[in-house]
C-alpha cells in the first residue's frame, strides 16, 4: 500500500517540472483511513513546498489529525524562502510520514527526519527511493558530487557526420529542431565551444517553456568570439552568457560574463560552473567538447538524435579528436523515441542510475 501512494505523490510531483529551478521536483499525498484527503506539490520556485501545499489544500482538515503523509523528499527542518515544513506537519497533527528519499543538501540532509522522529512522529523512508532519486538526478549528483549534471547532446547522421567541414548543416528534421528546444528549458546551461559559435551563430534559447531560461556557456580558450560583435549570443539577452576563456575582455554587453579558470581543462571549467550554483548542463558540442567531457569523465547522460541521410567522406565526425582510446563505454537506462523521421536515443552511466 505505501508504493501505491507514494507512486501517486512520485506523479503529483511531476507537476513542478522546468518551474522549482534549483529546488527539487517533490509531491506530497495525504492519506487517512485508506482515502486521500489531500494532495500538492512544490509548484514554483520560492512558493509553498509540497506539504504545505498539500496541508492548505485539504478540504477537510480536521482528517489530517492522525493521518499518514506520503511525500517523495524529506520534509525541510529550516527556514528559508518558506518556514520548515517539519513544523507544519507537527502542527496539523498528522501522525506518520513515508518518505521516499532523504535530502541531499546539507541544509536539511537527516534533519527533517530527526525532528519529526523526537516530536513523536512514525517515519519511514526508503518507499519506491530509485524513482524519486531519478526524478531530481540533477539535484541529487549536485549536492552529492558537488558538479553539475552533464548531457552530451548531437546530432547525426546515419553515418555518424555531424556537419560538412566548416559549414553549418542542419541534420535533423523540424520535429527534432521543436523538441531540442524544449528539451533545452530542462537544464539549467547550454554549453558549446568557440567554432559552434562562429559557425552557427546560435541563439542558444529555449521554447520559452521554463521559469527560468538556461543560462548559455561558451568555451572559448583563445576569445576568438570578442572579435566577432555582431554575433546572437552577444545581441540577444534573454538570458545570461557565460564565456570561459584565457583571456578577459572588455567592453562586452552587460548579460555576458567572462570567467579565466586557472587551467583551461574540462575539470576545472565544470568545478567554476558548480560555483556558480548551475546543477545541470546540456552540452551541445561541437565534437571535439564533447570527447574532452567523455576524457574527463565529468559526464552523465548522451542524448543522440539520428537522422537518416548520408554525409560520408570526411566531413565533421561524432566525439572526434586526437585521442587514442580503447575504451568501450556501456550506458543503461537507454530509451529510443522517433520524432519523425529521425530517432532519439538517451542513456546514462551506470554511476547515475539509483541502483535497486
Amino acid at each position: 500500500m505505501h508504493e501505491y501512494f507514494m507512486n501517486l505523490a512520485l506523479l503529483e510531483a511531476k507537476r513542478g517540472s522546468k518551474y522549482t529551478h534549483t529546488n527539487p521536483l517533490v509531491g506530497a499525498i495525504i492519506v487517512k483511513d485508506n482515502e486521500i484527503i489531500a494532495r500538492g506539490s512544490h509548484l514554483r520556485y520560492g512558493c509553498e513546498h509540497a506539504e504545505k501545499n498539500a496541508i492548505s489544500t485539504c478540504k477537510t482538515p480536521e482528517k489530517l489529525f492522525n493521518s499518514t503523509l506520503y511525500v517523495t523528499l524529506e520534509p525541510c527542518n529550516h527556514k528559508g524562502k518558506q518556514p520548515p515544513c517539519t513544523e507544519a506537519i507537527l502542527k496539523m497533527g498528522i501522525s506518520k510520514v513515508v518518505v521516499a528519499q532523504l535530502d541531499p543538501n546539507p541544509i536539511v540532509s537527516g534533519k527533517g527526519i530527526k525532528y519529526l522522529q523526537d516530536n513523536g512522529i512514525e517515519v519511514i523512508t526508503g518507499v519506491l527511493e530509485k524513482e524519486a532519486y531519478n526524478l531530481n538526478y540533477a539535484y541529487n549528483l549536485f549536492h552529492t558530487e558537488k558538479r553539475p549534471y552533464v548531457v552530451l547532446k548531437q546530432a547525426i547522421s546515419l553515418d555518424g557526420k555531424l556537419a560538412f567541414t566548416n559549414e553549418r548543416t542542419q541534420i535533423t528534421g523540424e520535429k527534432v529542431y521543436d523538441f531540442v528546444r524544449s528539451e533545452r528549458d530542462n537544464y539549467q546551461a547550454i554549453l558549446v565551444g568557440a567554432k559552434t559559435v562562429l559557425i552557427d551563430n546560435p541563439k542558444l534559447t529555449g521554447a520559452n517553456t521554463s521559469l527560468f531560461p538556461p543560462k548559455r556557456i561558451v568555451l572559448d580558450a583563445e576569445g576568438s568570439i570578442f572579435k566577432q560583435s555582431n554575433l546572437k549570443l552577444f545581441k540577444d539577452s534573454s538570458s545570461e552568457v557565460i564565456v570561459f576563456s584565457k583571456f578577459s575582455h572588455e567592453n562586452l554587453p552587460s548579460h555576458v560574463t567572462v570567467i579565466t579558470p586557472k587551467e583551461f581543462s574540462i575539470n576545472e571549467i565544470v568545478a567554476e560552473i558548480a560555483k556558480l550554483g548551475i546543477q545541470s548542463v546540456y552540452v551541445e558540442g561541437g565534437p571535439s567538447i564533447h570527447d574532452q567531457f567523455l576524457a574527463s569523465g565529468c559526464w552523465d547522460e548522451v542524448i543522440t538524435y539520428i537522422s537518416p541521410i548520408l554525409l560520408g567522406g570526411n566531413n565533421t565526425s561524432s566525439f572526434t579528436s586526437s585521442r587514442m582510446t580503447n575504451e568501450k563505454i556501456e550506458l543503461q537506462d537507454t530509451k529510443v523515441t522517433k520524432l519523425g523521421n529521425d530517432i532519439r536515443i538517451s542513456g546514462r552511466r551506470v554511476s547515475q542510475c539509483l541502483q535497486d
